[in-house]
């Protein structure tokens, strides 16, 4: 494909560049990281065109506005379209890279982003297409909400990616298939001890996004240590998130269904 920076953009490239987008933080968004040369490369741009996008595309994303990183202003409609629609749903929003990149790129080189290279070909029939989508978007939402904070737990700080889970706050099996089962809003990266501890409600986060330990985990059996460690993160603030705060109607959800209290 012959690179020119002068065509317009079309959706499909505007949504591979939104699903880098959400892969990887604001500050590495630059014309020499490698995942933004090999998407250039795919879809036969400059690392510096698909760079611009991406900080284009930046300007619709409200995490980035609260600290008043307005990214580039000269963007096209069609950025905020596609970033509107999938913000929150990265399932639909992973099986249409998958799409894209095998209708339109075929053998080239994925990137990584939202990618599943043993679909070589999408299965036939609902109930598979639907357990595909569920699996890519479920690799999407980890993606996405470990990126965010980092790839570190957001209330101890570990980062061990294979301790780490992204862990659904308003849990999966209740959740809006469209709008809260891949909306990254409605996950924390924590360690899979914690993650377990929030999953039963026996913690929980507030709206002031500090952790809350159920009088239920407090009054349970353990050593001294092990309960002087738990006792260290009562009440203290969680890491924030660069992007994909948590949505305080989650959490709502949360401290109102799940926390045992």
């Amino acid at each position: 494909m012959t690179k020119t920076s002068r065509r317009v953009w079309t959706e499909e490239e505007t949504t591979l560049a939104y699903a880098l987008y959400c892969s990887m933080p604001f500050g590495q968004i630059g014309a020499k990281n490698p995942k933004i040369q090999k998407l250039a490369a795919l879809i036969g741009r400059t690392p510096g065109a698909v760079s611009m996008k991406m900080c284009n595309l930046a300007r619709f994303d409200p995490e980035l506005q609260k600290r008043n990183v307005i990214g580039l202003k000269n963007g096209s409609k069609l950025d905020g379209i596609v970033f509107q629609k999938y913000e929150s749903n990265l399932e639909e929003l992973a099986y249409q890279v998958n799409l894209i990149k095998q209708n339109l790129y075929h053998e080239q080189s994925h990137i990584g982003i939202f990618y599943d290279k043993k679909l070589e070909k999408l299965p036939e029939g609902k109930e598979q297409l639907s357990k595909v989508k569920t699996r890519i978007g479920q690799d999407a939402f980890r993606n996405a909400v470990l990126n965010s904070y980092q790839n570190k737990c957001c209330i101890t700080g570990i980062n061990n990616t294979e301790l780490l889970v992204a862990s659904h706050i308003k849990p999966w099996r209740v959740s809006d298939p469209i709008t809260e089962k891949t909306n990254p809003r409605n996950g924390l990266c924590l360690n899979s001890f914690h993650d377990k501890a929030f999953d039963c409600g026996l913690i929980t986060i507030d709206k002031t996004f500090h952790v809350i330990i159920s009088q239920n985990l407090a009054k349970t059996d353990m050593d001294e240590s092990t309960r002087e460690w738990l006792k260290t993160y009562d009440h203290k603030q969680i890491n924030m998130p660069e992007r994909f705060t948590p949505s305080l109607e989650f959490i709502e959800y949360h401290n109102d269904v799940i926390f045992q209290g």
